[in-house]
This record gives structure tokens, C-alpha cells and sequence, in this order.
């Protein structure tokens, strides 16, 4: 079941390296099809849209399908787009490639979650899932920084080289290591899409979309805020984004445990916190001791939502799991976009770097209310059992 689970777990960490690491080669990736920085930008939208696109269609049609096998499709689909990334002669097939590399994204996590959550008994499933969670959170503090030195050292090719090998090491792991499991074969593409009628559902990815955008308006534009507000050289912002991550290594056992206690009350504590670190970042963010501390334990509170929100659309979805799951990541990826456009907003209106963290706070506040909203609604009509 660990061999499993470790399995799975190189899976995400594959696809967490290739969903940051654009960020870092913007530069040599305009350079290499020659377009502008901004325009090659562009190429971290797209990905983010295949994730946003692939994860409720790939779910919905594989959801009677073995889970294994649905997860070496998934992988081998993950493997041709970084393939083809990192063969793209032109603009526009970079463009493409990187919106095939992002199609299995969501669907990868949400068929890996629920594998991981059916090896184990129901009291451990929390910690099964952060598990393989963690590989993504690996990636952020290994996987980005080592493909992004290895892309400004020999050519931004090479970044995605390194991660088509991982996505072939975890084809071959997954084969061999992931035990046989059925798909669902009671469950039909309607039934699958009638869980986007579930107001517990909805309220799920309300909650993933919009508080979790409060992350992203702080992470985006934490390079300036660094150089900017703290006065720092450009050398230091590695040191924030290395915090960011090891916050977000810690905080995902940490999530899985108390998503095992009360999925719900974790949902709440890490919006929370998450809201409070980022109001507290707004005074420490001048300063840099204060402000490393601070961006070490926003994570972790965003890490406690991650987990948990995973694993309440998994309950709530009825039949539906793979799509429930799955769709979390289309929420993370529409709070990134989200957090990234509010916080440009603020900034371009002249309020500072600062702002964005004000920004945040409100998106997680709102993210908050949501979640009471659907806490309310589950003391008066209990849905799942927590």
C-alpha cells in the first residue's frame, strides 16, 4: 500500500514541477520561440485552461474505467504533452503542447485521491490522500528549482525532458506497484454531471475557487513585493518562494491528520488562518525575518484547505467521486487565475504590493463565509458523515 501510495505520489510530483517550473524559464521560453515575456505568459494560461477543461471531461469519461488503467492513460496523455513541449518548433505549437500537458492535471489528482482513499481504512483515508499530495508540494521545493536550474543551465528544453522521464518513471511505478481496482460501472455520464446540481458541491468549489484565490494574490507578485516593499536584492525572492514551499510540505500531513478528525472544521481552520496570515503579511512583508516567518505559515493554513476540500467533494459528489475530486483542481486553478487578475488590479491602481495581500485576506474571507454557508446547511440536512 506505501509502494502504492509512493507511486502515486511521483505522479503529482511530476506534474507539480511542470505546472511552476514555466514560471521561472518565462525568459528563455520567449526567447526560444521568440515572443515577447508577456505574450509568452500565455503558455502558463493555457495549462492552467487544460486543467480547468480536462478535469471534469476526462473524469466523466473514465469514470467506469479501472482505475489503473485510467491513470496510465492519464499519464501517458501527461507524457506526450511534455514531449511535445519540449519539441515545439513555433509559438503556437507551445501554446498547444502546454494545454495538452495540463488536460490530465485534475484528473490525475482526482482518480490518484480516491486509489489512495480505497487502499486504506476509512479513518486513515485524510492521510493516504495528503500522501500523495505531497508529491506536489515535493515539486515546489525539489522539482521546480532543479528543472528551472537545469533549463537556464543547458536550455529550457531540458526542463521538460526531465519531466516526460518522471512521467515515464511513474507509468512503469504505477504498472507495477498500483493494484488492480474497478471502475464504477453503476455510475453514467449523466449521473456523473447531475453532482454539479448538489448545492454541498457547489458550495465546495466556491469555496476552492474563491478563498484559495486569496494564496494567489499573494504568491504572484511576492518577487516584487520582495525587491519592492522589503527592500530586498533579487537573490532573496528564491528564499520566499523556498519558505512558501517548505510551509506547504509541512502543512500537508499536517492536513491530512486533521482532515481525519473533521473535514469540515479543517475547511474552517484553514481558510481562517489563511486570512489572518495574509492581513499579518501586510504589516510584516516590509521586513525580512517577520515576513520569511509569515510567508512560511500562509501555506500551511492553504494547505489544511487543499487537503480538505479535496476530500469533502469526494463525499459530497454521491457516485461522482472521480468528477468531485477532480473538479477541486479546476476551483485551484480558477482561484490562481483569480488571485493573479484582483491582485493586478489593485497594483495597477497604484495601492502598492501590499494590497495584494489585502486582496487575499478578502477572497479568503469570502471563501469562509462560503464554507459556513455549507456548514449550516449540513447541521440542518447532514449529507455526509464527518
Amino acid at each position: 500500500m506505501v509502494l502504492a501510495l509512493g507511486a502515486l505520489a511521483v505522479g503529482s510530483f511530476a506534474i507539480g514541477t511542470t505546472e511552476f517550473v514555466s514560471m521561472g524559464l518565462l525568459p528563455q521560453l520567449a526567447a526560444g520561440v521568440d515572443v515577447s515575456i508577456p505574450t509568452a505568459g500565455h503558455v502558463i494560461s493555457l495549462y492552467a485552461l487544460g486543467v480547468v477543461v480536462g478535469a471534469p471531461v476526462l473524469s466523466v469519461l473514465g469514470a467506469r474505467m479501472p482505475r489503473r488503467t485510467l491513470l496510465l492513460l492519464l499519464m501517458g496523455v501527461f507524457l506526450f504533452g511534455n514531449l511535445a513541449t519540449a519539441l515545439a518548433q513555433s509559438y503556437p505549437q507551445l501554446l498547444a503542447a502546454r494545454f495538452v500537458a495540463g488536460l490530465p492535471h485534475g484528473a490525475y489528482f482526482g482518480i490518484a485521491s480516491i486509489v489512495a482513499a480505497d487502499l486504506v481504512s476509512p479513518a486513515r483515508r485524510g492521510q493516504a490522500v495528503s500522501l500523495v499530495m505531497t508529491g506536489l508540494s515535493v515539486a515546489t521545493v525539489v522539482g521546480v528549482p532543479a528543472a528551472t536550474w537545469l533549463g537556464q543551465g543547458i536550455g529550457w528544453r531540458s526542463a521538460y525532458w526531465l519531466v516526460a522521464a518522471l512521467a515515464l518513471m511513474t507509468l512503469v511505478l504505477v504498472a507495477s506497484l498500483v493494484p488492480f481496482l474497478p471502475g464504477d460501472k453503476t455510475v453514467s455520464r449523466t449521473g456523473e454531471l447531475a453532482a454539479l446540481k448538489r448545492p454541498q458541491v457547489l458550495l465546495a468549489l466556491a469555496a476552492g475557487a474563491i478563498g484559495f484565490g486569496g494564496m494567489f494574490a499573494l504568491y504572484t507578485y511576492i518577487a516584487p513585493t520582495v525587491t519592492d516593499v522589503a527592500g530586498l536584492s533579487e537573490g532573496m525572492v528564491p528564499v520566499y518562494l523556498l519558505a512558501f514551499g517548505l510551509g506547504s510540505l509541512l502543512g500537508t500531513p499536517l492536513a491530512g491528520r486533521l482532515a481525519d478528525w473533521s473535514v469540515m472544521r479543517t475547511m474552517l481552520i484553514g481558510s481562517a488562518a489563511m486570512g489572518l496570515g495574509l492581513v499579518a503579511f501586510t504589516v510584516t512583508a516590509q521586513w525580512f525575518i517577520p515576513g520569511l516567518i509569515t510567508a512560511f505559515l500562509i501555506p500551511i493554513a492553504g494547505s489544511l484547505l487543499v487537503i480538505s476540500l479535496q476530500m469533502r467533494l469526494m463525499a459530497v459528489a454521491g457516485k461522482a467521486r472521480a468528477l468531485g475530486a477532480a473538479l477541486n483542481h479546476s476551483a485551484l486553478n480558477t482561484a490562481n487565475a483569480l488571485g493573479a487578475w484582483l491582485g493586478g488590479l489593485v497594483i495597477a491602481a497604484g495601492f502598492g504590493y501590499t494590497a495584494t495581500s489585502w486582496v487575499g485576506a478578502g477572497l479568503s474571507l469570502a471563501g469562509f463565509g462560503i464554507l459556513l454557508v455549507s456548514a449550516a446547511l449540513e447541521r440542518r440536512s447532514p449529507t455526509v458523515v464527518d
